[in-house]
């Protein structure tokens, strides 16, 4: 059993359909709360994902590769630049937004609030959407070899 492969499969496979489906289905919900809910909402998320995702999301990237490193496969090399571009995604768009949550004081409503989340949303699209497509190219290489 190639260790590193099921790693990869793994971790990519966890990371993309939990962004994705951040974006597709728990977030759009949230959406409809009303304001205040929401944001007991998106900072009780930052306790969950915010503790889990940073670690499996560079995971993914630096497992990618790795596994160009080792197996050299185009499928793969496109999948790891996908992960890192995802990651720099996260990094420079989701991340100071996060931070900024995570700061806003038990029962307040900052008046941005809600332009700041619907710009985070959009952050979130593109990252989950790219952590997605990283494991389906992941995945198109296991097939492959």
């Amino acid at each position: 059993m190639d260790l590193l492969l099921l790693s990869l499969l793994l971790v990519t496979g966890f990371v993309g359909c939990a962004e994705f489906a951040s974006v597709a289905l728990v977030h759009p919900v949230i959406r409809r709360l009303p304001v205040e809910d929401q944001v007991v909402m998106e900072k009780g998320l930052l306790r969950t994902f915010g503790r889990v995702m940073p670690v499996g999301m560079t995971a993914a990237a630096i497992l990618a590769g790795l596994g160009v490193a080792r197996y050299g496969t185009v499928w793969l090399a496109i999948a790891a630049g996908v992960l890192t571009i995802a990651l720099v995604v996260t990094i420079l768009g989701n991340v100071p937004i996060n931070l900024w949550t995570g700061r806003i004081p038990g029962g307040e409503v900052p008046l941005d609030f809600q332009a700041k989340r619907r710009r985070w949303d959009v952050f979130q699209a593109v990252r989950g959407s790219l952590q997605l497509i990283g494991f389906v190219l992941v995945s198109i290489s296991t097939a492959a070899s």
